[in-house]
């Protein structure tokens, strides 16, 4: 067999989609599996609606993937102009593709047709199996708008021969395309590639996924604060059956994994809450430096500057937020900003809810602070502090004993729990703050 050779060809006429992700994923990840390749082209021969920023966009969001991509040597359908006019000119030599006019609409607008020899097609189909079209109902279909201007299939088929394209794995939706093709490349004496057509990202309303269902773009979801292993374990996971429980993966472990034979026919249903599980399950895997790092680079980006005090609560922020964007607006919103050195409690909020008179919140402290007093040092953790802390509130009555003790120690009416303030605060801050707020009841 000869060495497997798969390809993304995106159209730089809109930003990197999702589903377009997905289609590169799978090919990557067939071709890593079998030792191969994945190449990459744009086929931009929409020269009007193809543009630069879609190109940028497109090759920042495969790199930020870290999916196979040599930026320095894109290959361009449009700079290929003269390869696809000499098989032109071999078609129109050997009778089949012939110069006629556009149509009766445009009179003396000529175009290049293809003869259609007008019998069935049929493929097998590494997803669908076999599959026949009677290609009849084409007639002779356009190939190029003159020697310049290839259209898209006769370029394909050409570009996928040069590169020596062992499978073409591409969305459902390209399935009707591959008859035209198969015509064409057979007139050329290109030998056939194997095709798989994997089914189509669907919204949860079943339709086709769009704008209106959320963020379609790959950069739009790393700037909500998704990562990319997330990103690629989920979309692996659209369309693709492990065959076991396993759930969560690297990208080495698909790769290890992957076969087309268990890929669905049946459209695969994106759900956002799936993705943000997937996404917190992932940062919850990271170490406390790389996430500190993942959310400093974040936050940077976005032009603003994480907090002195951010590896203290990397614990607490991987164990609540789904998305490093989740993460970084607690801490813009002031979350944690009982983490700065100097807090102000106001002794109304101390009283607010905590259901009993001042002079028992008063007493109450002093026996948390004489509590926490007594324990070694660097032993004050959220585990210990609630072993200790939570029989005597549950005894006394919590209300009385937890909420103003997390007011002293946050000045806030909202934050983390007390227990976990303490391991934040640590011993000799906790101490300190619990008998400042003593002293204004």
């Amino acid at each position: 067999m000869s060495k497997v050779i798969t390809r993304f060809p995106p159209s730089p006429t809109g930003y990197l989609h999702i589903g377009s992700v997905r289609t590169a994923l799978f090919n990557y990840l067939f071709a890593a599996h079998n030792n191969g390749e994945m190449v990459f082209r744009f086929e931009d021969t929409d020269i009007e609606r193809s543009k630069v920023e879609f190109e940028k966009d497109i090759i920042a969001g495969m790199e930020w993937l870290g999916l196979s991509l040599d930026a320095a040597n894109v290959v361009r359908q449009s700079e290929r102009t003269d390869l696809y006019k000499k098989h032109l000119d071999i078609l129109i030599g050997k009778g089949v593709a012939y110069e006629a006019e556009e149509s009766e609409a445009t009179p003396g607008a000529k175009v290049i047709r293809f003869k259609n020899p007008n019998r069935k097609v049929t493929f097998t189909d590494l997803v669908r199996g076999e599959v026949t079209f009677d290609t009849t109902e084409l007639g002779d279909f356009v190939v190029a708008r003159s020697h310049d201007l290839p259209l898209y299939h006769l370029a394909v088929v050409i570009d996928d021969h040069d590169m020596n394209v062992t499978h073409v794995i591409r969305g459902e939706d390209h399935i009707s395309n591959t008859q035209r093709q198969i015509l064409l490349l057979e007139a050329l004496g290109f030998e056939r590639p194997a095709y798989a057509h994997i089914p189509l990202i669907l919204a949860p309303d079943r339709t086709k996924m769009s704008k209106r269902h959320g963020a379609v773009s790959i950069n739009e979801y790393r700037a909500q604060g998704f990562i990319p292993e997330a990103i690629l374990n989920y979309l692996a996971l659209l369309g693709w059956n492990p065959g076991g429980e396993q759930e969560l993966f690297t990208l080495e472990e698909l790769v290890k994994e992957f076969t087309l034979e268990r890929v669905h026919k049946a459209g695969a249903i994106f759900d956002i809450e799936k993705l943000k599980w997937f996404n917190h399950e992932h940062l919850k895997k990271l170490s406390m430096l790389e996430y500190e790092s993942k959310l400093k680079e974040f936050m940077e980006r976005h032009g603003e500057k994480a907090p002195d005090y951010l590896i203290d609560i990397v614990p607490e922020l991987r164990n609540r937020a789904q998305t490093l964007g989740e993460a970084a607006e607690a801490l813009r919103v002031g979350e944690f900003s009982f983490m700065e050195k100097d807090i102000t409690v106001d002794p109304l909020l101390l009283v607010q809810g905590a259901k009993t008179d001042a002079e028992t919140i008063k007493k109450n402290l002093t026996v948390v602070k004489e509590m926490i007093s007594a324990l070694p040092e660097g032993k004050l953790t959220a585990e210990g502090a609630k072993e200790i802390i939570f029989p005597y509130a549950t005894e006394v009555g919590r209300a009385g004993v937890l909420w103003p003790l997390r007011v002293a120690l946050s000045g806030k009416e909202k934050s983390p729990d007390p227990f976990v303030l303490l391991g934040l605060l640590g011993k000799e801050v906790s101490i300190a703050r619990i008998a400042e707020a003593s002293q204004l009841l």
